[in-house]
């Protein structure tokens, strides 16, 4: 089952919903605490979990990172360039975002696999050992990420993670044939 396919026609999300952050928050600026976002991602999972069981909420999680992470890269990096400079520009983002540090630790343009790090990843660097990998929003936005770039879809797992003992999450992406 490919959980990322969807009708378009019914994606209410628009990139422009996001709102005028600058303008809003004129004396509070776009920053916020990572305590804040985690609250809301965390609260928003364990609802999930409690109403659809925790395959499903995770499935969410991965099919609304895909969302975010394909309109990410549609709205702030410039998809026409080589992919060493794609991937270059990406990394920068997530730095300058303060998202994490990634690092690509393999790339076979044969088979299209990727083996990349994130660290000080802000979903789970700092979390209680759980001997889990908890990072299923971060699954979907790599994936996302990498479809609005090539036009292909990407599976992409997550296979170390703070929460299992990892200091970085590490993601295995391939192509989905």
């Amino acid at each position: 089952m490919n959980i990322f396919k969807r009708d378009a026609s019914l994606n209410s999300f628009q990139w422009e919903n996001l709102g005028d952050i600058k303008k809003g928050r004129g004396d509070l600026g776009e920053d916020m605490p990572v305590l804040v976002y985690r609250l809301m991602q965390y609260t928003m999972l364990d609802t999930l979990t409690r109403d659809l069981g925790a395959d499903k909420a995770n499935e969410y999680f991965v099919r609304a990172g895909h969302l975010a992470g394909e309109e990410f890269a549609k709205n702030t990096q410039d998809l026409s360039v080589d992919f060493d400079t794609f991937l270059a520009n990406f990394q920068k983002a997530l730095q300058d975002l303060r998202i994490g540090i990634l690092r690509v630790e393999a790339f076979d343009p044969e088979a299209t696999n990727i083996v990349l790090t994130i660290g000080q990843d802000l979903d789970c660097s700092g979390l209680p050992i759980t001997n889990e990998t908890v990072c299923n929003y971060d699954e979907g936005f790599i994936a996302g990420v990498l479809y609005a770039y090539t036009g292909k879809e990407y599976s992409v797992k997550e296979v170390d993670c703070w929460a299992n003992g990892d200091r970085v999450c590490r993601f295995n992406a391939s192509l989905v044939i």
